[in-house]
């Protein structure tokens, strides 16, 4: 197997035979040993009936079906960890994402790179709710993970199987796949690609609900790159820091009981002084704990439940 293609979907039945019409349109161009995998994340819709229908007529289609809805990362890690593609790219269903650019960055990839990245440089959304949200993230990217990326939240991507296998472990952070690349070592960058409106159907997340946990995933996934081998590093700065000035603010107290003979038991600062010996040392235990699980617990869970493959 040459090409895999990864396609997570939520009800999208609209759009699953318009898609693998563009994809095979595409991929016939390229080669005849590929796989179209559609993950179908829980629908209530028609979208498993059409893709089975698919796979009677295409032996090169593949289902997986999740008993209920597990989210885009489930679905991504599902269609990755199943996928036999020596070229694993994942697009999304709702067909934004144009299957007749797929060759350009493959090209692109044989330039010498592990993962492509699509940048949508004309989005066709709203600005307030979808450009200015996601410019505002990309700059945090470029800033936290040092990642010279103008869309890592593009789900266009053309990547290389051992990379694909080896972020399986973070496919809850699917956002950072070209942050957690550039991290691991491997050679990233991003090639223009044309953003169109959706085909069919609606969005299935609310753009609030979407920066919430885009922020909370860019505070884990900032941790993963700097601290992930030794979070001590993290906690145990913390915890010294905390004891130091819990140190300075015992010094005073001292300083006015002993020598100034004031009376130090009403004091705000006695407290504070206490409370923050007691963070430093609770910061430290943690990073320490956070080191054991680190070095002895290897275990990946898997996030999701696969109802069906075919």
């Amino acid at each position: 197997m040459e090409i895999s293609i990864v396609i997570p979907a939520y009800n999208e039945e609209g759009n699953i035979a318009p898609l693998y019409e563009k994809i095979a349109e595409s991929l016939s161009k390229i080669t005849s040993k590929y796989e179209i995998i559609y993950v179908d994340d829980g629908s209530t819709d028609m979208t498993v009936n059409n893709v089975e229908a698919l796979h009677k007529k295409d032996s090169k289609v593949h289902l997986i079906q999740f008993r209920k809805n597990f989210g885009k990362a489930a679905a991504l890690s599902a269609g990755i960890e199943n996928a036999k593609g020596e070229i694993i790219i994942t697009l999304d269903a709702d067909l934004q994402d144009d299957p007749s650019e797929i060759s350009k960055l493959i090209n692109k990839l044989n330039d010498g790179y592990d993962l492509v990245v699509g940048w949508k440089k004309d989005r066709k959304d709203p600005f307030i709710t979808k450009k200015l949200p996601s410019k505002i993230f990309n700059l945090l990217i470029r800033i936290l993970h040092k990642v010279n990326i103008h869309d890592s939240d593009c789900n266009f991507r053309v990547m290389r199987k051992e990379l694909a296998k080896d972020l399986l472990f973070y496919g809850g952070l699917f956002r950072y796949i070209p942050s957690l690349a550039n991290w691991k070592g491997y050679k990233v960058t991003e090639e223009p690609v044309e953003h169109q409106k959706r085909f069919s159907g609606k969005a299935k997340f609310k753009s609030l609900g979407r920066l919430v946990k885009g922020f909370l995933d860019l505070i884990t996934t900032t941790f993963l790159i700097k601290y992930r081998n030794s979070p001590l590093y993290f906690f145990g700065s913390s915890g010294l820091a905390l004891l130091f000035l819990g140190f300075i603010g015992g010094l005073s107290l001292l300083y006015n009981k002993y020598i100034n003979g004031q009376l130090i038991g009403g004091r705000p600062l006695l407290l504070l002084t206490a409370l923050l010996i007691i963070l430093g040392v609770q910061f430290i235990f943690f990073g320490l704990l956070a080191e054991m699980i680190t070095h002895n617990s290897q275990s990946q869970t898997k996030n999701y439940n696969i109802k069906k493959k075919i």
